[in-house]
């Protein structure tokens, strides 16, 4: 389990509906307690990097419109989603 805030507030909340994804913002408002107005926004840069080093490590995946994208070539509007495992084919 990762000691970072931003990873873990990515997977709280990823792994209340692993089902789901999630968007950036969400993301932000967790790890920023969920506050009124705007200042979750200065939270949204440690989870686009905690975003970038999960995605690294095969923990979660970037979607852009619905589909798996790398996270170098993520750009616009973005959702993070738990990495689903590889489908193996077995002979």
């Amino acid at each position: 389990m990762t000691t970072d805030p931003a990873e873990q507030a990515i997977l709280r909340l990823l792994n209340a509906n692993p089902a789901k994804s999630i968007s950036a913002p969400d993301a932000a408002r967790e790890l920023a307690g969920n506050p009124p107005g705007d200042a979750w926004r200065a939270s949204l840069s440690p989870i686009k990097l905690a975003a970038h080093r999960l995605a690294k490590a095969g923990v979660i995946e970037f979607l852009r419109k619905g589909q798996p994208v790398p996270p170098a070539a993520a750009r616009g509007v973005i959702r993070l989603r738990l990495a689903v495992p590889s489908e193996t084919t077995e002979s």
